[in-house]
């Protein structure tokens, strides 16, 4: 049964005459003779009593007509879903992110991205940068907020979206605390709090280089996958930590963290987003966007491939 037919039907049971429904649906009265003739067939059932005057509905036709309403309201509907969810407007985004996006970035990302787009559904889930770039690579997300540098080979691109640097995270005891401003030197005979292998392998890359660059091999007796976990056992006096600044305002009575004078450009950490080429549409395209809008360094420029 084709919903055009079920259209004319609609149409010629409001005005109960061919010519005017003709007219209003811009076809021959003919063929509108003949669509009304096939949908009858089709339902087998009389739907029209034919009168010199016009038509009237038969009580078939009457109750039909309640339902041919509704048919096509929802058919309108669907309609209006597939071209908003093919042009970015609607459908379902997967975002994964870094828990220390969620102090400043992923707020006002998110936040300006659903003003934008409100009929777009964010799916937010939380993972280190190591499990976003592997559940993008599987499809299970469409984009990632992730810590960079990434040591993993793969075929995601990247376009960086803030700066950041390694700052000193230290307990509130620590005879080192009371300065206002160290050195990695500084850090040279202390125990560190280092991030795990195989679950932040770029923070863990970047704080070995920065302290290799600074003249010494950090003695880590302390591992953690998450920075927020990091800087937990920093304040239960088990080491130091390199950490990103912006966990500055996480110090508290139990912990500080001082600037590092000296800090080896080398050694740079950033956030970026991140996504497949392969699989790009509409909605990841206004994501990135919005988040190359509000947030990208040096005009947005993009990283083809994960470093």
């Amino acid at each position: 049964m084709e919903l055009r037919r079920i259209r004319h039907f609609v149409v010629l049971a409001e005005t109960l005459n061919f010519r005017r429904a003709a007219e209003r649906l811009h076809i021959a009265q003919p063929a509108l003779t003949v669509s009304i003739q096939k949908l009858e067939s089709e339902l087998d059932a009389t739907l029209f009593v034919r009168e010199p005057r016009g038509v009237t509905l038969t009580e078939t036709g009457r109750a039909a007509l309640a339902e041919a309403r509704r048919i096509l309201f929802h058919a309108g509907q669907f309609s209006e879903l597939v071209q908003s969810a093919s042009s970015g407007m609607a459908g379902t985004l997967r975002v994964g992110f870094v828990g220390t996006t969620t102090s400043h970035l992923l707020p006002r990302l998110v936040t300006r991205f659903r003003n934008e787009y409100p009929g777009v559904e964010l799916v937010l889930r939380e993972a280190t940068s190591t499990r976003i770039m592997q559940w993008l690579e599987d499809e299970a997300l469409d984009v990632g907020l992730v810590r960079t540098p990434l040591l993993t080979p793969g075929n995601t691109a990247l376009a960086l979206l803030e700066r950041d640097r390694f700052v000193a995270a230290l307990p509130r005891s620590h005879p080192l605390a009371g300065k206002p401003s160290l050195t990695l030197a500084d850090l040279a005979q202390e125990r560190f709090v280092m991030y795990e292998q195989s679950e932040a392998s770029g923070l863990r890359s970047a704080a070995l280089s920065a302290c290799q660059t600074a003249g010494f091999q950090p003695r880590v007796t302390q591992e953690a996958t998450q920075v927020q976990t990091v800087l937990a056992l920093v304040e239960s006096g088990l080491g130091v930590a390199l950490v990103p600044s912006i966990m500055q305002r996480f110090a508290n009575d139990r912990m500080v963290i001082r600037d590092l004078a000296g800090y080896p450009d080398s050694a740079g950490i950033g956030l970026a987003l991140t996504w497949l080429p392969a699989h790009d549409s509409p909605v990841v395209r206004h994501f990135r966007e919005v988040a190359l809008s509000e947030f990208a360094v040096d005009g947005g420029n993009e990283e083809r491939g994960a470093p």
